[in-house]
């Protein structure tokens, strides 16, 4: 498989790792759109958002458990936002799952 954030996960490519568990897997994004700025993706290889079903959805629950604590980890303690592209309309440039946290400031409105 010909995956980025695979190829990431497994150590072939570097990366500034934020937090790691035995389903997931975070770091920071290269071309941040905001302070904090952290790439959250199950380590069980799923395309996109349209591919979660019962056999593996267990892995976004292990993601959104994991959220939280990447945020404080990463000092948002006033919010932050949680963003997921999925398709070619919604500009999913790497085809595995993956929840973006932006924070660190006041996001406008319109970002997202």
């Amino acid at each position: 498989m010909d995956c980025l954030f695979c190829k990431i996960i497994a150590g072939d490519i570097p990366s500034a790792k934020v937090y790691e568990d035995e389903n997931v897997y975070a770091f920071k994004d290269i071309n941040p759109q905001a302070p904090v700025h952290v790439l959250v993706v199950p380590k069980t290889h799923i395309c996109c958002a349209d591919k979660i079903d019962a056999q593996n959805s267990v892995y976004v629950a292990k993601i959104f458990e994991a959220i939280p604590e990447i945020a404080a980890q990463m000092g948002l303690t006033n919010g932050y936002r949680i963003i997921n592209n999925c398709g070619e309309d919604g500009c999913q440039t790497v085809k595995h799952l993956h929840f973006h946290i932006l924070g660190g400031k006041k996001l406008p409105e319109n970002m997202g």
